[in-house]
């Protein structure tokens, strides 16, 4: 973590240990990516002048190692092989990264203690925390590591299955071989029932494939977003403890011969750097600031995730009613309402038909 002097002379001596984080296509990789907000606000600037023009942007070794991958080893494996493999040159690239961050964290420690007070007192805080950032990097390194280990136990899987397809498809061709050549061979049936056991073995080795596959690129893939989830929310951290830093530094133009104000900022950078130290510290997964929003929901739970009480507010809908449509209730109440009036107009034609009766009978 940081160290404790919050001073990089002097500092510790650890382990050595260029992801490029942006997304350059849209939705896929075939398609050619649409500008970001960011982009169009503030344009990027040109390519960097230290990007290599001659051998490519990867290094010759990485390149055969690649290379060799895909032409070696059995075929099922060729394509993951050569994954594991670039992975394996993204490691490198990292702990180069890493190494070379911490140098330059100490080389602006060193430059900036020959400046004034409040030069020195910022460039020496900032270069305690550009520091840490190759240590978050060398870190990030072992985690991601997994990753690539969790790919090889699939690729390990698709290598044991080859023998089994290379099996079924030998046996089916010597059939076939058999039935043009000689149709009345005895060794036809023989042949066939090893087909049938070839094919039984090689369904539950497909099987076996098939699931550990989907188990380990699941748990992959989770190592390595978990671990760069944790790498970037640190980032940020840093960042922010960063820009508090230069807040220190009066960047107020002074005329010449006018003599700046006297530096006082010696308790505040410090206690930035032990506030950065306490927040590295003391972060989990769990304290993630930045949370994916999903235009979807996939379950019930997804939907009321962050809706704690919102389920008992909305009104019960009973008998099948919708609620808000008042029309279907008064017709409801005034069909209710209509064998009372027929049972009223059956009982004044009753008394109608009793009058004329009696009248009837008066005549």
């Amino acid at each position: 973590m940081l160290d404790r002097k919050f001073s990089l002379f002097g500092i510790r001596k650890i382990k050595l240990s260029k992801p490029n984080t942006r997304m350059h296509r849209t939705y896929s990789l075939r398609n050619q990516r649409a500008p970001t907000a960011a982009e169009l606000q503030a344009p990027p600037p040109p390519p960097s002048s230290t990007k290599s023009k001659f051998f490519g942007k990867a290094s010759i070794a990485s390149s055969f190692r690649k290379n060799a991958a895909g032409n070696f080893g059995p075929e099922l494996a060729r394509k993951l092989s050569q994954l594991v493999k670039t992975e394996k040159g993204v490691l490198r690239a990292m702990e180069v990264v890493a190494s070379e961050r911490r140098e330059a964290a100490k080389q602006l420690s060193l430059w900036g203690a020959d400046n004034d007070d409040d030069v020195s007192d910022v460039t020496d805080k900032l270069g305690v925390l550009i520091y840490e950032l190759g240590e978050l990097q060398d870190q990030f390194i072992d985690k991601y590591d997994q990753y690539r280990v969790t790919l090889k136990s699939i690729r390990n899987i698709e290598a044991s299955v080859q023998p089994s397809r290379d099996r079924k498809e030998k046996i089916t061709d010597e059939i076939a071989h058999l039935k043009y050549k000689d149709p009345q061979s005895t060794k036809i049936p023989v042949l066939e029932q090893e087909l049938v056991r070839a094919e039984a073995e090689s369904l539950v080795a497909e099987a076996q494939l098939s699931n550990i596959t989907r188990e380990k690129l699941k748990a992959a893939y989770s190592y390595m977003f978990d671990s760069l989830r944790e790498l970037s929310e640190k980032f940020a951290l840093i960042a922010g403890y960063g820009k508090a830093l230069l807040e220190l530094l009066d960047d107020s133009p002074v005329t010449p011969g006018e003599a700046r104000p006297a530096y006082d900022g010696y308790e505040a950078s410090r206690q930035i750097i032990m506030d950065a130290e306490s927040a590295l510290e003391s972060w989990t997964l769990d304290m993630a600031a930045v949370k994916p929003t999903l235009s979807f929901h996939q379950t019930v739970d997804d939907v009321y995730e962050d809706e704690d009480g919102e389920e008992e507010e909305e009104p019960e809908i009973q008998n099948g009613d919708v609620p808000g449509q008042v029309v279907e209730e008064e017709e409801v109440e005034w069909t209710t309402e209509v064998p009372v009036d027929d049972e009223a107009h059956e009982a004044d034609h009753h008394v109608s038909q009793n009058g004329h009766t009696s009248g009837s009978e008066n005549i």
